[in-house]
């Protein structure tokens, strides 16, 4: 579905999203089709992981998040499991 060293990656979906493997321009489409992934299996909570950085990713997956109308909630998730550098995705259920 998505080339990263042009090679087709599968990805688990268990809940856990790292995007440091991927490219800013594949985001817009890998968010969305995991988090509906998710949804699908009845996982409700998902971690992404965008790195610390200067913030540009994560200000892109929150600007994506906020346009999902299955996602709830989203926040930082907390130091433990990333801290700045992971958001932490709440969807609806149902």
């Amino acid at each position: 579905m998505f080339d990263a060293d042009q090679k087709s990656q599968e990805l688990p979906i268990d809940g856990l999203l790292d995007l440091h493997t991927f490219r800013p321009q594949d985001i817009g489409e890998l968010v969305p089709a995991y988090l509906a992934e998710c949804r699908a299996r009845n996982i409700f909570e998902v971690r992404v992981v965008h790195g610390k950085g200067v913030g540009h990713l994560k200000r892109s997956v929150h600007a994506i998040l906020s346009r999902l109308p299955e996602v709830d909630a989203f926040s930082e998730a907390g130091a433990h499991y990333g801290g700045s550098g992971a958001t932490i995705v709440h969807l609806k259920r149902g």
